[in-house]
């Protein structure tokens, strides 16, 4: 079989939901593992999240028309609900009679979990699913904003529960996901001197780092200003709080406006010359529309993709 797989929103404009946690981390998280669980069982997998988009609808429609391009057989959005803090539980959206059955399938597995089941609907309202040439479900796993759903929810049931939903097995071997930069256990000075390449820590002469694998004094110098930025204890070795700090930037995750984001959010006032105190602020948005403008994206103060793409690659 050939699915094509819609991590939901992740490309700004189209930002999703926040509550408990963030819609876009979620749909990341569950739809690796979806991917990779899939691919395991043989079968063919487009992924078919944009890269960047221009409006919301730009967005939608690079999802939909890439699905068709690859002919895929089954699409499946994948998204996480958010409405008053008390609703709970799962929904499918489908619309032909095929999508339907495949729809009641996904949903009965997740339901074994423990959500509550608020059933297969209609989804004739839904752009990717009135525009979609093939049998096309979207998934509302659970709610983010709801302390029910979260304390139940689990990224590798809930994907396993999609996948069994969809094909009617699991691989038989456990498979690991899609990598993910905050999950990297690499603490080598090689990588590490790659990565302040990376977050554009120089050395005391404003050049870059040698990639060669030994920690000199310009590699320490790099660190130490790292630290000071990250407001952590400065010292000669990276080590694990130096090192989950790094990781969390070059998972490039999307960051809005009122988000206390620690180390992420201190390193973008960094770069863009914001007052480096690690939430995001009206004084660290204005700096980032600014940034925005001055590189041509559209400026809505929101750190997505094509952003992180100019600051880190």
């Amino acid at each position: 079989m050939r699915y094509g797989i819609d991590i939901g929103h992740n490309c700004p404009p189209d930002t999703g939901a926040r509550g408990l946690k963030f819609e876009d981390n979620l749909t990341v998280d569950v739809g690796n593992r979806v991917i990779t669980k899939l691919k395991a069982l043989g079968n063919e997998v487009i992924e078919c999240k944009p890269s960047k988009a221009d409006t919301v609808r730009d967005s939608l429609s690079r999802r939909v028309n890439r699905a068709k391009s690859a002919d895929v057989d089954v699409y499946v959005s994948l998204h996480f609900n958010a409405f008053n803090g008390q609703a709970n539980g799962t929904e499918i959206f489908a619309i032909s009679e095929n999508s339907r059955k495949i729809a009641k399938t996904v949903l009965d597995e997740i339901v074994k979990l423990g959500f509550f089941n608020r059933g297969v609907k209609r989804g004739s309202h839904l752009f990717v699913l009135r525009n979609a040439d093939m049998t096309a479900i979207l998934v509302e796993c659970c709610f983010c904003d709801s302390r029910k759903d979260m304390d139940l929810f689990d990224s590798e049931k809930m994907a396993n529960a999609i996948v069994k939903g969809l094909t009617g097995k699991l691989p038989t071997e456990e498979v690991k996901p899609l990598p993910d930069e905050e999950d990297n256990v690499d603490m080598s000075t090689l990588r590490l001197q790659t990565a302040l390449n990376r977050l554009k820590m120089a050395d005391k002469n404003g050049k870059p780092l040698q990639e060669d694998g030994k920690l000199d004094p310009e590699t320490i110098f790099a660190t130490e200003r790292f630290q000071k930025i990250m407001g952590l204890q400065v010292t000669s070795v990276a080590g694990n709080t130096t090192w989950n700090a790094i990781n969390m930037i070059l998972a490039k995750r999307v960051i809005r406006p009122n988000h206390a984001g620690g180390p992420i959010v201190r390193y973008i006032q960094h770069r863009m010359g914001a007052e480096v105190d690690g939430v995001y602020g009206p004084q660290t948005e204005v700096a980032v529309r600014r940034f925005q403008r001055q590189n041509g994206l559209l400026v809505d103060g929101i750190i997505g993709s094509r952003s992180w793409q100019i600051l880190i690659g």
